[in-house]
């Protein structure tokens, strides 16, 4: 008897060892290990949380390269959360490019080499018809934020089926950091319909859903099965769609937005982070953005999505539709997009130039290319989100510098093998003149050149819905977001346009704060008696150790 207690008594030791969200390492006091039975299990030391971050650091910065690093941060987060965020919120500004972007590119790609312990749900198309009874039977009964992806677009990198999960992973790793969203009430999820890529399809270590991808209608009835199934086991919970390809984050974005709480990051966090950046560096260059032009190259979803918030930040400034549309020019694959020409997908016609103008664009017998519209119509502004790299070169910068005097370009395209351009090189072709927001963090340039990240809007975004309650994430919530932030541009710090990462939690705060107006004032969200700065302050979790005595004797 009393030997049957003992192993009971192991086993449940063991099992606090390996729950990432309990687990304390060697921080466990002495009366914890006499209580749960961990004696034995552990080193004699009792540490702080404070010299765990001091071990796990060191032993950090020996790796020698990005990618060794991703994969022991991940390591720690699956075997002690606590420590994990601790360490986040310590060396925010060291680890972020590590735990995401840039890293997190080179991480999906190779996510089946690393692949150790489970994290979230891989919800794979065999399984169809059984999603409803799989979350049923789930231990996860507080879910609050989903991140979903199906692993078909990730980043600039494509198709990279299974892996795409370190997307969501991350994400939700920034939701809690800068958010303070309780990780315990976070789900990333893998909608595995398959990979087209072949190189994951001849990789024996693949750990995914070794077939060609499923579309169409098989495609969508899956999507909608899970939906239905998370609507029914989390009701309320807000979702983000995650790198799914142009066509399919549309169409998603759009049947899905008034079922349940719900958002693209890559078309609206990307375009409210993107106007952000616009608004900030409108200020530094002293211009009114009513009274210049700006163009897009790349004008896929994430495009149209800056596209149709500029339009409507100009229309809020007293223009007409039809003024905000002359102010902003967009070109694509087939160059300048014109009415009747070659709009490819319908948010592009928003600023398609008029069909009675095609004559006079394609005087040349075809619509100009990037360079020949900046010469044309001479933007202050320039925004890359085509992932083409190099796409900026030394003619188009030169150009942008000819005909401003603070130039404001943003190659916004992720990784930086996707990049439209450095800013080392933005900096020499411009003669240090143009103010430069870039998508993943630069390297080689001097000055202040801002990271204009998605990190600075969506842990807001999903804070601000947590803590209003609202039922459905309007485009208004983003423009608010967009001013929110832009709002915060540092005082003395140059050319950069954002706050610098270490004030990420006070970000998200202020874009929480936005949001949570907007659901007032459009959707009837109720404010609590002591506010919403006092609610959202109460909503944060904090990555401290709890006593885990009374658990243990309950």
């Amino acid at each position: 008897m009393h030997q049957a207690r003992q192993n009971r008594t192991n086993r449940d030791a063991r099992a606090i060892l390996s729950d990432p969200l309990v687990n304390k390492g060697t921080a466990f006091t002495e009366e914890e290990r006499d209580s749960l039975g961990l004696h034995g299990l552990l080193p004699s030391h009792v540490s702080t949380i404070a010299g765990q971050i001091d071990r796990r650091i060191a032993v950090l910065r020996a790796f020698s390269t990005p990618f060794e690093k991703y994969a022991f941060l991940r390591d720690l987060q699956d075997t002690n959360e606590t420590l994990f965020y601790a360490l986040m919120a310590q060396y925010r500004s060291e680890l972020l490019p590590l735990v995401y972007t840039p890293t997190v590119g080179e991480a999906c790609v190779r996510f089946s080499e690393i692949y150790r312990r489970p994290r979230g749900l891989f919800l794979s198309y065999p399984l169809k018809g059984r999603l409803r009874q799989i979350l049923a039977d789930l231990p996860f009964d507080d879910v609050e934020v989903i991140c979903a992806t199906d692993g078909e677009r990730i980043l600039g990198l494509g198709d990279q089926g299974a892996g795409g999960m370190g997307i969501p992973i991350g994400k939700l790793s920034l939701y809690t950091d800068c958010a303070g969203i309780d990780p315990a009430r976070t789900l990333p999820v893998l909608i595995d319909t398959g990979t087209d890529n072949e190189a994951h399809l001849d990789n024996p270590l693949y750990v995914g859903w070794r077939h060609r991808r499923v579309r169409g209608a098989d495609y969508d009835a899956f999507i909608e099965e899970f939906v239905e199934a998370v609507r029914e086991r989390w009701p309320g919970a807000m979702l983000q769609w995650e790198d799914f390809a142009g066509p399919n984050a549309v169409t998603l974005l759009d049947r899905y937005r008034d079922r349940l709480p719900s958002f693209n990051d890559d078309i609206q966090g990307t375009a409210a982070t993107a106007l952000a950046a616009v608004l900030s560096a409108e200020r530094l260059a002293g211009i009114d953005l009513a009274e210049h032009k700006v163009l897009l190259f790349g004008a896929g979803a994430a495009g149209c999505g800056i596209l149709a918030l500029l339009v409507g930040e100009l229309e809020k400034r007293g223009l007409s539709r039809d003024a905000a549309r002359r102010c902003i020019h967009a070109v694509d694959r087939d160059g300048l997009i014109i009415e009747g020409i070659n709009v490819a997908i319908p948010g592009q016609a928003l600023v398609a130039r008029p069909s009675a103008e095609a004559d006079e664009w394609l005087s040349c017998g075809r619509a100009p290319r990037l360079l020949e519209t900046i010469e044309r119509v001479r933007p202050a502004v320039l925004i890359g989100t085509s992932g083409q790299f190099g796409a900026f070169d030394e003619p188009v910068v030169r150009a942008m510098a000819n005909h401003n005097e603070r130039p404001i370009i943003l190659p916004l395209s992720n990784p930086v093998t996707r990049s439209e351009a450095a800013a080392a090189d933005i900096q020499a072709w411009s003669d240090g003149r143009a103010i430069i927001g870039t998508g993943s963090p630069s390297n080689g340039a001097h000055g202040a050149v801002t990271q204009v990240n998605n990190v600075y809007i969506f842990p807001g975004i999903g804070l601000g819905v947590l803590v209003s309650g609202a039922t459905r994430i309007t485009d208004d919530m983003f423009a608010e977001a967009a001013k929110a932030l832009a709002s915060l541009q540092p005082e003395g710090s140059g050319d950069a346009m954002f706050p610098p990462s270490e004030q990420l939690a006070a970000v998200a705060d202020c874009v929480a704060l936005a949001v949570c107006r907007v659901a007032e004032r459009d959707l009837g969200a109720i404010p609590p008696l002591d506010g919403w700065e006092n609610a959202i302050a109460k909503r944060r979790w904090v990555p401290a150790y709890r006593d885990a005595l009374p658990s243990a004797q309950s």
